[in-house]
Order: structure tokens, then sequence, then C-alpha cells
């Protein structure tokens, strides 16, 4: 019998004093061998998904990317860079894309059916990608949102923008109610602050030292218990404390008060007009006013100061003795007989019409920077062109994406253009300095003139009507003089023609400089202007 105790090591002896039972080496050993089942678990199931795979691809052939994707993206970046530029107007853009946005997902879908039908020529049909969904699912919900709000303006176009009668386009019954007259005797020379948050306002020049308020009332209402509520919440208030008066309305959503006020000839008069109209006319101290709606100025003596804070609306001012300062974005902006300086800083989506100016005027947009001395004639501007018939003194234009056209123009002229043509014709021995970085330049001298001409061209011709050296090659240059060389005309084109081209040399008189004229007598309220208030446009796609 063996003299070996159990559990030893063969070969008998006694084992070492510390070989006896551990837990922690027990519990790593354990550990270690659930380490290695689950790594050889893990790698089986790769084993298993790239067999998957593998047989899949085999069957059905590999992922190939759609195309559509990348053509969304182009479009994408085409329409981006043409509204970046001033090539499309972006509220333009918007107004058509919110009409038809659809068309993108049937170019879309097209698109599929036609690789569709290549991918069943194949000889192992393939999977094709869908990452371009995210895009047309973020496009279709710009088109839904361009679309509801070409909706709204719609509503508010109709309805009335600077109305606010967010209830009324819903059919609510309208009621109305004249208000009753208010009067007090004020100084001649009065600070009269007119603040109507809702409604138009009316001003009128009286030649007596009395104030005169006049209030209408207007309600949407389904009985006449809610529309008297409402006439209560809009009464207009008269306060007159020594030289300060102020006519101040109260303001209810469901509602407008039209205010008419007279006020003597030499009241200083401050408007506030939140949502709504202002016109005034025969004023003898200037007016200064604030509006979110259209402003009608007619015979107004003194400096006027007109600030648009919302939306863009119209500005009309006819026979003013006195400077004007716009500040805010317009619809239209007409003026005519104004015998001061004019400064509008701000956009213009409408157009600008102007006759008779006698002082300086500047224009300053986002696409135009326009400087003339003096305007005996007339001008317009539009998104598309800048005509300026009839100036005296310096003429300065920066802008782009216009066609620019300058006659009759009695001072030096200066213009900077881009993707548009430009035509200067001055009328007489003045300097011209007309350069355009992609369009044509043409500068129409009299018969007779006298100029020293330098003429450049990139990609175009130098063509004259006036002696002229030779030119040939992509860039051409021509510097030559016609009579005396008198005046200096520098031309410059790329990617267009230079022209200089012989006029008939017959001008209209240049109307004389006004001296001091008197006011022509005010209108009465109402009275039609220069340039008649626009219906609500209709909405249309551009």
């Amino acid at each position: 019998m063996s003299s070996v105790p159990p559990n030893m090591p063969p070969g008998g002896g006694v084992p070492p004093p510390y070989q006896s039972y551990d837990p922690k080496t027990q519990w790593r050993v354990y550990r270690e061998q659930q380490k290695a089942a689950w790594r050889a678990q893990r790698d089986a199931w790769k084993a298993q998904q790239y067999a998957a795979r593998s047989s899949y691809v085999g069957v059905y052939g590999p992922r190939v990317p759609s195309v559509v994707g990348p053509i969304i993206l182009v479009g994408v970046g085409v329409v981006a860079l043409l509204v970046y530029s001033g090539r499309i107007s972006a509220a333009d853009f918007w107004s058509w894309y919110g009409r038809w946005w659809p068309l993108l997902l049937i170019g879309a879908g097209l698109a599929l059916l036609g690789e569709w039908a290549l991918d069943l020529r194949r000889e192992t049909p393939v999977r094709r990608g869908g990452s371009f969904v995210g895009i047309l699912i973020l496009l279709a919900f710009l088109g839904l949102g361009a679309a509801g709000w070409d909706k709204l303006g719609a509503w508010r176009a109709q309805w009335g923008d600077h109305d606010d009668n967010f209830f009324n386009a819903f059919g609510m019954p309208e009621h109305d109610m004249d208000q009753q007259a208010q009067s007090a005797q004020i100084p001649a020379n009065a600070t009269v602050d007119i603040q109507n948050p809702r409604g138009d306002v009316s001003i009128a020049a009286g030649e007596g030292s009395e104030i005169e308020v006049t209030a209408h009332a207007v309600a949407f209402a389904n009985s006449d218990a809610e529309a008297n509520k409402i006439f209560a919440a809009e009464a207009a208030h008269l306060t007159v404390s020594g030289n300060a008066v102020l006519v101040k309305s109260d303001s209810n959503s469901s509602g407008r008060l039209n205010l008419t006020v007279k006020v003597p000839k030499s009241a200083r008069v401050t408007v506030d007009a939140g949502k709504g109209d202002v016109t005034a006319s025969g004023l003898g101290a200037g007016i200064r006013v604030t509006a979110r709606g259209d402003v009608h100025l007619n015979s107004i003596a003194g400096t006027v100061e007109a600030h648009f804070s919302n939306g863009k609306h119209d500005l009309s001012t006819h026979d003013l003795t006195g400077d004007l300062t716009s500040d805010g974005d317009l619809n239209d902006f007409t003026l005519s007989e104004i015998k001061g300086k004019i400064t509008q800083n701000g956009e213009i989506v409408g157009d600008v019409h102007m006759e008779r100016v006698d002082g300086p005027i500047h224009l300053h947009t986002t696409v135009t920077d326009l400087q003339l001395a003096s305007l005996p004639g007339d001008m317009t501007l539009n998104s598309d062109d800048l005509r300026v018939n009839q100036a005296r003194g310096d003429v300065r234009v920066v802008t782009h994406s216009k066609d620019v056209d300058l006659s009759e123009i009695y001072g030096e002229t200066h213009v900077e253009n881009r993707d548009g043509r430009i035509s200067v014709e001055p009328a007489g021995a003045f300097a011209v300095d007309a350069k355009n970085n992609k369009g044509d330049v043409e500068v129409t001298l009299p018969p007779n003139a006298s100029a020293s001409v330098n003429a450049r061209t990139h990609n175009g011709d130098i063509v004259s009507d006036f002696e002229m050296p030779s030119t040939d090659g992509e860039n051409k240059s021509a510097t030559f003089q016609i009579g005396a060389g008198g005046s200096r005309i520098v031309l410059s084109a790329d990617n267009g023609d230079v022209r200089i081209k012989k006029g008939s040399g017959i001008l209209a008189p240049l109307p004389p400089p006004s001296v001091g004229a008197a006011p022509k007598a005010p209108q009465a309220p109402g009275a039609p202007h220069l340039k008649t208030p626009r219906t609500p446009p209709q909405p249309v796609v551009q």
C-alpha cells in the first residue's frame, strides 16, 4: 500500500508549504475561461455575418451610389450662387419655389426611374444608395414653408398688411363708427406728436391756431356688443401742455382707428404710425414720420424725415421745399418738384421715379449707389434698369446687374457696372469714366467733340465713329484724340465691346434751377398724388 497521501503530485514528496487552495487564483482562471469563450463566440458570429454578406453580394451585386444626390447639391449650389451674385432676386426665387417645388420630387423620381431602367440591363442587380432622401425631405419642408409664406403674403396684401386685420381675414363682420371730434387752441409754433398704433393718419394744415382731431373707428366683431367694446378701446385722446401737443389713440388688435388731424400751418409735426398709412399736406415746418405703411406727402415746407421700421412700403413726395431723408426698406419711391437734398438708405424693391430735384441726390442700397448733383430732368430705377435724363453736375453710379443709360449729362460722369450695359451721353465737353466688368460700354459724343480717349477691352472690340488707330488681339486698347483733346474719356470693358458714337448734337434746353418758388396750395385730404397708391397685388409667380 502506497504511503503517498492523497492529492499529492506524482512522484511523491511533500508539496510546497504555500501550494494550497487559493480563491483569487481560482477566480482569475474562471474569468480567463469566460473571456476566451466570449471571444470564440464573437469570432464565430463575425464569420457567419461575413459569409452572409458575401452570399448577398454574390446574388445582388455591390452597393452603387445614386446620381440624384449630387445633382441636387449642384442645383442648390447654382441657385445659391445666382442669388448671392444678384443675378436673380431672393424674394422672386422663394416665391417661385413655393409654388413649383413639387417639380423637384418629380425630377428626382424620373432620375430614379432612369437608373432603375439602366440597372435592369446589368447581369448582376445592384443596390442603389439612398443618402439623398434626407436632402429631399429638407427641400420639401422648405418648399412647404415658402408656399405658406407666399399664401400669407397674399392674405396680407388682400386684407392690408399695415392694418393687421387678422380676424377680418376669416370674414368677421366689419363695424365702423365716427367718434366725437376734439379740438383745442394751441400755439402757432407748437410741437404736435401723433401716435396711432393701428390705423391711417391724415394731416392737413389750417389757417388758424386750432387743432382738430377726428377719429373713424373700425371693429371686426360678430355682434354690436363686441364692436362697442372694441370702439371703447380705440378712443383717441388729445392732450395740450403748453407748446407740446399729444394726439394718442389706444390700440386694439380686432380693429383700427383712422385719424384725421388739422394743425396750424407752422406746427412741427411728428407721426408714429404703427400699422397704417400716413398722408400730409400743406405743412410749413416739416414733418418727421415713423411708419409701417405707405407715406404720401404734398406741399411741405421744411425738412422731411421718414423712417420705415418694418416691411416694404411706398414713399411719395410732391412739392417739397426742404431736404428729404429716408431710411428703411421701400417698395416704390416717387418724388417730384423737390427743392432740397434727397437721401435714401435702404433697399428699394419696387420702382424709383424722380422729376425736377434741385438739390443733390444720394440713393444707397446693397445693389446700387447713386449720386447726382441735381436733376432738372427725370430718373427711373428698377431691378433691371437705371435711366437718367438731364442731370446737372457730376454723376456717380456704382451698381451691378442693370443696364445703365445716362443721357444729357451736364457734368462729369463716373460709372461702375457688371453684368449689364453702360451707355453715357454727355451734353458737352465733360469727362466720362466708365468701367464694366462684364458687358458693353457705349459713349455718345457731340459731332464737334474735343476729347482724349483711352479705351480698353478684353474679349471684345473697340469701335469708333471718330478716327482711331487700329486694334487687334484678345486684349485691345486704343489711346487717341478727338479734336483738340479737351475732356478726358476713359472706357473699360471686360467681355464686352467699347463703342464711341457720334451724336446728332441736338439737345433739349436744360431747365433753369428753381429759385425759391412758393409752394403750391395744399391739396385736400385724399387728393391724388404724383403716383396713385397701388392696389393690393395678387400673388404672381415671377
